[in-house]
């Protein structure tokens, strides 16, 4: 994929990684980290302890998702930075463009996605 070929997708991905830390940024309460807002919000907390809990855990699964996600769009960005951008990382076949188009961190094609996906993890 040439450099005008992946320049729309460099796009999306810029601005995708940039609404996700906002997104992040908003969640902690500005540029405070997410421990000491946990932190604040336990320690104020007249919740019974199964509630605290649950709260905690469910922070701890969206910052997993938030940080899996980031991930993968620095590893698209990398890929671009690269030239290997739009081709699989399994076989090697180029990634349709109406792929990248709906998930331009896409590292691999359908087929192989696939087949990852049905693998036992």
């Amino acid at each position: 994929m040439d450099a005008h070929e992946v320049k729309p997708f460099l796009h999306q991905l810029v601005r995708a990684r940039e609404a996700l830390l906002a997104q992040i940024a908003e969640q902690r309460g500005g540029v405070v980290s997410r421990a000491d807002v946990a932190a604040e919000h336990y320690e104020h907390s007249d919740d019974d302890n199964s509630q605290i809990n649950t709260a905690r855990e469910l922070e701890f699964a969206v910052n997993e998702h938030e940080t899996a996600e980031l991930l993968t769009i620095e590893a698209a960005l990398q890929r671009i930075k690269e030239g290997v951008y739009g081709f699989c990382l399994d076989c090697g076949a180029s990634i349709s463009h109406q792929r990248l188009s709906a998930a331009p961190q896409a590292m691999r094609c359908l087929p192989c996605q696939t087949k990852h996906e049905q693998q036992p993890h």
